[in-house]
């Protein structure tokens, strides 16, 4: 299952990537925004998706703000996600083996929508890295010892 959410500044981006993740048959749950409405706030959308992505260690997020920044900062408040911010398919790519991130966030202002689609693609099909380093790295991060 793949969980997103955006505010106002990542709506239309959030409206593509759902799009273009149904057209693939990939379980999608919006978590809103589902209209546009600028007066929302970002954090109203993180905790459905963070709560989705807790639920199952398999499920993914996706979250888009305007900059992307501040939905990064707002789900990594929570235990267990690891949100990543990234700006190309090589910090997707990166994201997924170096530091198992589960949440995936974007600038729906700075970001182009093709080159989006590619960097959730890439984010959703890569897997860790199985290397120890990584292993060692996450869990040290973690807290776990």
């Amino acid at each position: 299952m793949i969980y997103l959410g955006c505010d106002h500044g990542g709506f239309a981006l959030k409206e593509a990537i759902r799009s273009h993740l149904e057209k693939q048959g990939l379980a999608v749950t919006d978590c809103g925004n589902t209209t546009f409405d600028s007066e929302d706030d970002f954090t109203t959308f993180v905790t459905p998706v963070v709560d989705g992505v807790l639920s199952d260690v398999n499920h993914r997020g996706i979250l888009v703000c305007g900059t992307g920044i501040g939905v990064s900062i707002a789900a990594n408040h929570h235990a267990g996600i690891r949100a990543a911010l990234v700006h190309s398919v090589d910090y997707a790519r990166l994201a997924r083996e170096h530091n198992d991130a589960n949440v995936l966030c974007l600038g729906g202002r700075f970001v182009d929508t093709a080159v989006a689609l590619t960097m959730v693609d890439t984010f959703l099909n890569t897997p860790m890295n199985p290397n120890p380093k990584y292993q060692r790295r996450m869990a040290l991060a973690s807290g776990v010892k």
